[in-house]
């Protein structure tokens, strides 16, 4: 960045600094101090993660997979083809209508739900984190343009001129 740049944002944080919001203001102080307003968002995430959210988010990916659904059919079709064809009289551990797979299907949702709630926080918190990201990047380019139109203005003042 050139020396009219940091001026306009040194000028823009001296002159209208109670007009501006904090985040233009953090913007503005980084275009002033050279300083990259992008960055890796999916890398501070995972440098930030905790075991358990790094669970949570497996956890997420798996219950929504479509490996995961067509294995738990696979899994209930043979429970239930054991329980009513294959496992004679005293021998089925689960006779029809199946109370003891009710009671594992509920608490396999029980643990499900909330695991996935939590990803689905993270993912909510990361979108946040994005949205921030995309609008400081947009801020920036927004006052590069302007200087840009600026010089270009200058120049044709100069051409002008002649």
């Amino acid at each position: 960045m050139n020396e009219a740049i940091r001026l306009l944002a040194h000028e823009l944080l001296e002159s209208g600094v109670e007009t501006l919001s904090e985040r233009d203001r953090k913007v503005i102080a980084r275009i002033a101090s050279r300083h990259n307003v992008t960055r890796d968002l999916n890398l501070s995430m995972e440098e930030n993660s905790t075991v358990g959210q790094r669970l949570a988010d497996g956890v997420a990916r798996w219950g929504g997979s479509w490996w995961f659904i067509g294995g738990f059919g696979v899994f209930l079709a043979l429970w239930c083809a054991a329980n009513v064809f294959l496992l004679a009289g005293d021998r089925r551990f689960d006779p029809y209508p199946f109370i003891f797979l009710n009671l594992l299907l509920s608490m396999v949702a029980a643990l499900q739900a909330p695991i996935i709630m939590m990803s689905q926080n993270r993912q909510a918190v990361r979108d946040r984190m994005q949205a921030t990201l995309d609008y400081e990047v947009n801020l920036k380019a927004e006052l590069e343009i302007q200087e840009l139109h600026t010089k270009v203005d200058k120049l044709l003042g100069a051409q002008a001129g002649r």
